[in-house]
């Protein structure tokens, strides 16, 4: 059996040795000045530049990289609050966010990686786009992350005689891990959020669709007329032999209906049972979930045959990476977010004051753009929340009255989570399992730069188009 490192053990240790009166202490978002967001934006640029400049070194010591930026971040949290009080912080932001998290990246990701899709696929534009096409279909179904392990594995096999191919992989990640997950809960972990904070599970589906389609359809007639173009000029062209498709490891479609089921069962079951750990609650029914999420995947290991997995490539390093990583994002980003939370009193101020109007009427098309371009940096679930809690926090008065308020966080949390590796997780995996079959992914700021090149237009269409009834411009 492993055992757990040295720092772990350190950390509980605190954890037990701290006295418990002092976790009334908090972090006062007011305090603090815009250096905070330092360790933040240095997590970020590690995560955009490493893979580009120094590659051999951030790909042995990424995990310290970011565990760096972390330490740094609490040792300045205890040094203005206190070691309690940044304990605290550290342990709310483990427990109440990366856990759970985590613990559902990884079922669907090993659920997932037992599917086997086989047959003569071949990476031409008409299939490719299917692809793409079926995966934003079922991304509202299985997630995000679901659809996406499902499909890249068997799209990056059908282009692999391919020898430009990066693109397939970035429309792939626009469309299947973030665009196609608008329409319910279990789509994108925003609107799951939402979800607990009261939304209709069938909100989203009602008053998204034609939005989503508004956004979805021109991405994919993009990718086919890009793809069509490329495809022409390839020196490999694909394989013309007949499809044949086999699918394998069905008994994972069952466990992933039990994903499904599990995380409905964390939102409609409420016992008011609470664990307090050094002052966050751990609700019952959400330790419930994140174990029987571990059960599952542990059930998919046992029953999937391992050549199923050998078939697919699968490998423990893209989730090795984005766990990770993503821990490092939700230390650092602590700070961050309490200065958010100070709302009008905190540093970012003038961020949020431009969401509103000088009567205190919410501002649709700011709170749609500045909820995603925060959200393909800060991660879309955390900004969903934030922006979520700013216009009231009230999912009655946020279906009623304000339906476009709420329109518009949900949308700018999922679209343009789009628009980085770290705006939502499954871009990372892609990237990571797309590197690990060898395709030559755009740096950061490349991806970003094409990510732009091809939403904003539609964003902009999205905002003045005088049919969609719960975004209009101000």
């Amino acid at each position: 059996m492993m055992r757990p490192p040295r720092l772990s053990k350190a950390l509980i240790a605190l954890v037990l040795l701290v006295p418990q009166p002092a976790l009334a202490a908090t972090l006062d978002g007011t305090t603090m000045g815009w250096p905070w967001a330092l360790p933040f934006a240095a997590m970020l640029a590690s995560i955009a530049t490493g893979p580009l400049l120094f590659p051999k070194i951030w790909h042995h010591h990424y995990g310290k990289i970011a565990l760096a930026w972390s330490v740094l971040a609490l040792s300045a949290l205890a040094a203005l609050f206190g070691i309690p009080a940044a304990l605290a912080a550290f342990v709310h932001a483990m427990l109440a966010e990366y856990l759970s998290f985590i613990v559902l990246l990884f079922a669907l990701y090993v659920v997932a990686g037992g599917i086997l899709i086989t047959g003569n696929l071949p990476g031409t534009p008409v299939v490719n786009t299917a692809l793409l096409g079926a995966g934003t279909l079922i991304a509202s179904l299985v997630g995000t992350t679901g659809a996406a392990m499902i499909l890249i594995r068997p799209l990056l096999k059908a282009n692999e005689t391919r020898t430009r191919k990066t693109h397939v992989v970035v429309f792939f990640i626009i469309l299947v891990a973030n665009v196609g997950g608008a329409l319910t809960p279990l789509g994108d972990p925003p609107l799951f959020v939402g979800f607990l904070r009261g939304v209709d599970f069938f909100w989203t589906t009602q008053h998204l669709w034609l939005q989503t389609i508004i956004v979805a359809v021109p991405v994919l007639t993009l990718f086919f007329l890009v793809d069509t173009w490329i495809c022409r000029d390839d020196t490999l062209p694909p394989k013309p032999a007949p499809l044949n498709l086999r699918l394998h490891g069905g008994v994972n479609f069952a466990l992933i209906a039990l994903i499904i089921g599990a995380i409905l069962m964390s939102a409609t079951w409420k016992p008011s049972v609470s664990f307090d750990i050094y002052g966050t609650h751990v609700a019952l029914e959400n330790f419930a979930r994140d174990a029987a999420l571990v059960l599952i995947a542990l059930a998919s290991l046992w029953l999937t045959p391992r050549e199923h997995r050998a078939s697919n490539g699968f490998t423990w390093e893209p989730i090795r990476e984005v766990a990770k990583l993503f821990a490092g994002i939700f230390v650092t980003i602590i700070p961050v977010l309490a200065m958010l939370n100070a709302g009008h009193d905190g540093a970012f101020a003038w961020v949020l004051r431009l969401v509103t109007d000088a009567q205190g009427a919410p501002r649709e098309v700011a709170y749609f753009w500045l909820t995603g371009v925060l959200s393909a940096f800060l991660d879309n679930a955390p900004t969903y929340l934030v922006f979520f809690e700013l216009a009231g926090g009230d999912a009655r008065v946020l279906m009623g009255p304000l339906s476009g308020t709420l329109a518009s966080i949900s949308m700018g949390a999922v679209y343009m989570g789009a628009l980085t590796y770290i705006g939502n997780a499954p871009n990372f995996m892609v990237y990571a399992i797309a590197q690990e079959r060898g395709v030559r992914m755009p740096s950061f700021f490349g991806y970003f730069f094409w990510a732009c090149l091809i939403l904003v237009p539609i964003f902009i269409l999205l905002v003045w188009l005088p049919i969609v009834p719960l975004l209009k411009p101000v």
